[in-house]
């Protein structure tokens, strides 16, 4: 099977350095106390938090700081007065961009996003304005190692999967959103380890920047990412450097 895939873009992602590794440790925690809040500390039956503990171990945050965040945001109901916004946009070049927020103020976030869009040659758009170009999906990715390719996705097609890809040094295996979390935890349950598993808009088409727009765009990803209330962003720009 073939399709499209994210693993260049995670591969960046994870390899960071530790000032951005903090950084996204914080994300982590607040995306962890915010559902512990909505729907209690208990990952066997918050499905959500579950998601938010497979999110915060894939990307190395230590047992102790995710059982601290817990139990604190438990006691004390820490997670603030948080809500889920993604904004859309063209970044320079006419890339399209989906910023995923978690934020306690949508004007300040807004005029934070509008900013940087402005900055760096894009704009902010209206809801529905990009989001046609890409699909929701669920993405897991499995480190090949010594596993053996045939093996694996045969265990990848026992499930409810979309697609199963195989590049130099990893599986990547695609589902739809209703399906990750029982697709993650039947392989799990088979022994497999994600070097990534997540909820990801992947883009229908892709477009290349010359290099005046592409310094742009990568500058526009950099201060996106330093933002404490972005999330996540997604793009359709395949030589951007995250």
């Amino acid at each position: 099977m073939s399709g499209h895939s994210k693993w260049s873009n995670i591969k960046r992602k994870k390899e960071k350095t530790d000032v951005q590794k903090a950084k996204i440790f914080t994300k982590i925690g607040r995306e962890i106390a915010v559902a512990v809040k909505s729907g209690g500390p208990d990952p066997s039956v918050n499905g959500k938090l579950k998601d938010c503990i497979a999110k915060a171990k894939q990307n190395n945050v230590p047992n102790d700081n995710i059982e601290r965040i817990i139990k604190k945001a438990a006691g004390e109901g820490d997670g603030g007065n948080y809500e889920d916004i993604v904004y859309e946009g063209y970044g320079p070049g006419g890339v399209a961009v989906i910023v995923e927020t978690l934020t306690d103020n949508r004007n300040r976030t807004a005029g934070d996003l509008r900013h940087y869009f402005d900055k760096f040659g894009g704009n902010l758009g209206q809801t529905g304005s990009v989001m046609f170009l890409f699909e929701r999906k669920g993405v897991l990715i499995i480190e090949k190692g010594g596993l053996d390719e045939e093996t694996t996705m045969e265990d990848a097609m026992a499930c409810d999967i979309l697609d199963f890809i195989s590049e130099d040094d990893v599986f990547e295996i695609q589902t739809e959103t209703s399906a990750f979390p029982g697709v993650r935890d039947a392989l799990e349950a088979k022994g497999y380890t994600f070097a990534s598993a997540e909820l990801a808009y992947l883009p229908v088409t892709e477009t290349s920047l010359g290099e005046e727009e592409l310094v742009k765009m990568n500058r526009l990803l950099e201060i996106l990412g330093e933002n404490d209330d972005v999330q996540e962003v997604w793009h359709n720009c395949d030589n951007a450097e995250e």
